[in-house]
């Protein structure tokens, strides 16, 4: 029976087989210099509003004066299985961990990086079940929930500090947020946890462990009660562009947080991956699973463009994650790769180009590949009897099956090319 129980767990590993998932820190820094505010999102995986929030200042915020630092996934592989902590709880490990803990490693370097002296204020961005309320109103609103909630470890720095008043910076950015609510028990409100006095839970946190170290941190609790991601993703940024007005850091946007239908978008923008270095996928109009789609036996190379990006290698289908979100999922036929050629010419609507493997092209009405004849093209979707290289052959959409599009909307195809048996790179055809 333990034999079979490890082999279990060892079959479960190997499928489950996740790469270059260390946390990230985005340092986006002005020429005029000002206070540095760090955010931190994703120690729970199992709480998007707080990541989704913290990769949209990644991609979508510019900042005009001072610092913002960001870490949107912190513990990466809990968010990208959307579990609270696949190796237990992470923030109950910062006042010790041991070495032989799968943790160990991030929770070194994100403490060296909340010590630096640069950092004046830290974020830690969080879902919290329920709403917090001072007085017990039922079994969802009451002292003992988290969300809706600005948490602080203690009224007041142990030292003099600039945003030493915890208490008072809370109010004012809650006042803020409350002003504009999109229902009215949305209400964020200030829960003070005495952590030294009386919350042993509460002395192993980041929060805790940080103002140890005479930094101001904040624990920003939206409520997992709130089911749409928008309104919390909302409400996150709101708290933090609220701190960042206290800090005198200036920034830029490229949304307006006031319409909910623009941090939908934001939020839905899943951005691009590049794969082997010779194939870019859109990850936003891609249908959920590609089949037959020629990859390395081994040592595939996935570089998302988006801040939560990652893959999962699951009984033998790669899934493309955003976060707790699966793109798609790609169903391999292994090739091995031979780095021969960068380009090809391809001839689209009457002009001829040298097109670079992983570009896009956009046709209005047709195109024609125009290789080397040591190449062999196929066009995936097009066929025709006794024709095995789609080289120099005129293709219009009309000629295409639908089914073997890559897009939802049916207009996105492969061009794949390839030498004797080696796999060389793809290009990929958008018809208008």
């Amino acid at each position: 029976m333990l034999r079979v129980i490890f082999l279990f767990f060892l079959f479960y590993n190997v499928c489950l087989a996740v790469s270059n998932l260390d946390f990230d820190l985005y340092k986006k820094e002005s020429k005029q210099k000002g206070d540095t505010l760090l955010v931190i999102g994703g120690i729970h995986g199992d709480e998007p509003g707080g990541y989704f929030a913290s990769s949209i200042l990644v991609s979508n915020y510019k900042i005009k004066k001072g610092s913002l630092w960001v870490v949107p996934n912190l513990n990466f592989e809990s968010l990208i299985r959307n579990r609270r902590g696949i190796h237990g709880d992470m923030n109950r490990k910062f006042n010790f961990v041991s070495k032989d803990d799968k943790d160990y490693n991030d929770i070194i370097k994100i403490k060296k990086i909340i010590k630096n002296e640069q950092i004046d204020l830290i974020l830690n961005l969080h879902d919290g079940r329920g709403f917090y309320r001072h007085d017990w109103q039922n079994s969802i609103f009451n002292p003992s929930a988290w969300g809706q909630a600005f948490i602080i470890d203690q009224e007041l720095l142990t030292k003099e500090h600039r945003y030493f008043n915890l208490t008072k910076l809370a109010k004012k950015v809650s006042e803020n947020i409350n002003s504009e609510l999109l229902e009215d028990y949305h209400t964020f409100n200030i829960k003070n946890t005495k952590t030294k006095e009386k919350d042993e839970q509460m002395q192993l946190s980041l929060t805790y462990f940080a103002i140890k170290n005479n930094k101001p941190a904040f624990a920003v609790e939206t409520s997992k009660n709130i089911t749409d991601l928008t309104l919390k993703v909302k409400y996150q940024l709101k708290a933090i562009e609220g701190f960042m007005d206290i800090m005198g850091i200036k920034y830029e946007k490229d949304f307006d947080l006031n319409n909910l239908e623009d941090i939908t978008a934001v939020i839905n923008n899943f951005m691009d991956v590049t794969i082997n270095d010779v194939i870019k996928l859109d990850l936003n109009n891609i249908k959920p699973n590609l089949y037959y789609f020629p990859l390395k036996n081994t040592q595939n190379s996935f570089d998302f463009k988006h801040p939560l990006g990652a893959k999962i290698y699951k009984n033998g289908i790669y899934y493309l994650k955003i976060g707790n979100k699966t793109v798609t999922k790609l169903h391999p036929q292994k090739f091995d790769y031979k780095n021969e050629i960068k380009n090809i010419l391809i001839e689209f609507d009457g002009e001829k180009r040298k097109i670079n493997f992983s570009d896009t092209i956009k046709v209005k009405e047709y195109f024609k590949v125009k290789a080397n004849n040591d190449y062999r093209v196929n066009v995936i979707g097009f066929s025709k009897d006794k024709i095995v290289n789609e080289n120099n052959i005129k293709i219009t959409l009309d000629k295409l099956e639908k089914r073997f599009s890559i897009s939802k909307d049916n207009k996105v195809y492969k061009i794949e090319v390839y030498k004797d048996k080696y796999f060389l790179g793809m290009i990929l055809v958008e018809f208008d």
